[in-house]
């Protein structure tokens, strides 16, 4: 199972129950289809449209994240395809941006420990323990190089 995005625009002219019913449609899709699932749905509602697109200046943004296959994409885009009222969609796969993340956070995280170790500390951060300036209400400021300008006569 892989992790898609599915991004759609609907047009400004469609009502709340419209909406709800092409999301009904792509939820009936799945269920047909018996491949994935829908993990999560936004409506942002009415936005403004970076460029104009037909005779539209706004449109009703849809986000929703399913998890499947790439036949139940091909027949979620095919559906969506000859929908009047979506005047624009796109699908992005997910989960290898996902995995992306997580192995460079990894890395960072191993990378820290390493240093850590090396100068005597202990692997993770202890509670309290934080860098320079984080607000926590101790001005501790390194006055060496200051220039002698920062001195009290």
């Amino acid at each position: 199972m892989r992790k898609y995005e599915l991004v759609y625009i609907v047009s400004p002219d469609a009502t709340e129950d419209q909406v709800t019913d092409l999301h009904a449609q792509i939820e009936a899709i799945v269920q047909r289809m018996g491949i994935g699932a829908i993990e999560k749905t936004e409506n942002w509602g009415r936005r403004r449209l970076a460029y104009e697109i037909g005779r539209h200046k706004e449109g009703i943004y849809v986000i929703e994240t399913i998890n499947g296959n790439g036949e139940l994409m091909k027949e979620i885009d095919r559906r969506i395809k000859v929908t009047d009222l979506i005047i624009r969609h796109l699908v992005v796969r997910i989960d290898e941006q996902e995995g992306i993340v997580a192995r460079t956070q990894a890395a960072r995280t191993a990378t820290s420990r390493r240093r850590r170790i090396a100068r005597g500390l202990p692997a993770d951060r202890q509670p309290g323990e934080g860098q320079r300036g984080d607000g926590d209400g101790d001005d501790d400021r390194d006055d060496r190089f200051d220039g002698g300008m920062g001195v009290e006569r």
